[in-house]
């Protein structure tokens, strides 16, 4: 294992789990802090979280609560970004992490924007995976034709079958190996033996069965990071994010870096060499 854990009390109670990866060598920028998308965890960034920790930086990868080895909340009101926001200052208070480049996966880049709002001097840098100012009602609508709703399964085969059937548009090319391990890291073996998807179903409330309106704009958070380099990774078969939010975030903020990565839905693992090449060269020049 090659991060330390920690359990982390929030200040209104459930505690969340963070994987503290030690920068290697000389510290040579900021810390990193992983922030997930709506279903998984921190073991999203298993296999890009040492790559950058290669590059001299410490990386923080963060369960919110609700998720992976976290605490789920008893008040299901509270599954809400702000909150999640606010997790983060805590965990960056109790680590001793005045300031941090925040490396977010759809629900973690809404989150890393809305943190850029609240309070701009900690966040240095941003890396926005697979979101924007703007979010495509198609790919709200197929993640709430799903989220909550599995029951637990017999197997970690039968796992894999069910999670290869509701997220394989977003990785139409991929082998058995990869929905092994990609199973592995969205679910967990209750004590009974059986498997479930590593999240409290509650989080689910979030989302209207039949969306019936377009989700608000999320340009104003997209404009509070102005200021600071910003990284878009986009899928090129993404649902979430269009090449049309991509431009309009391009004419916001013309300096924005930005890469594609092919043949990939929402949202990229990260591991693609597209996605790798480009964190790499945008934390070589950035706090």
């Amino acid at each position: 294992m090659n991060f330390a854990e920690h359990l982390i009390e929030t200040a209104d109670g459930p505690k969340v789990y963070v994987r503290d990866y030690a920068e290697e060598g000389s510290v040579r920028g900021l810390p990193v802090i992983c922030l997930h998308g709506l279903t998984r965890n921190s073991t999203d960034f298993e296999a890009v979280a040492p790559q950058i920790a290669a590059q001299g930086r410490r990386v923080i990868a963060i369960d919110a609560r609700g998720r992976g080895h976290s605490d789920n909340d008893p008040d299901a009101t509270r599954y809400r970004p702000d909150v999640y926001v606010g997790d983060v200052w805590r965990i960056m208070d109790t680590l001793g992490i005045p300031r941090a480049v925040l490396l977010g996966t759809s629900m973690g880049g809404i989150m890393s924007m809305l943190a850029a709002v609240i309070n701009s001097p900690r966040v240095a840098a941003v890396i926005l995976n697979d979101i924007g100012a703007d979010v495509d009602p198609a790919g709200i609508a197929r993640i709430s034709s799903y989220v909550g709703k599995a029951e637990p399964f017999a197997s970690w085969d039968e796992a894999a079958v069910a999670v290869k059937a509701t997220q394989s548009v977003a990785f139409p090319e991929k082998d058995d190996n990869f929905w092994r391990t990609f199973t592995r890291r969205v679910a967990r073996e209750r004590a009974d033996g059986r498997i479930e998807l590593a999240y409290d179903p509650a989080i689910a409330n979030a989302f209207s069965e039949t969306p019936s309106a377009p989700p608000p704009t999320m340009m104003p958070l997209f404009v509070a990071l102005a200021t600071r380099p910003v990284l878009l990774i986009r899928g090129a078969l993404s649902d979430l994010l269009s090449r049309d939010g991509v431009a309009a975030m391009k004419r916001a903020k013309p300096d924005m870096e930005f890469v594609e990565v092919p043949n990939v839905g929402h949202a990229p693992t990260l591991e693609e060499p597209e996605a790798r090449s480009a964190i790499a060269s945008f934390l070589a020049h950035v706090e």
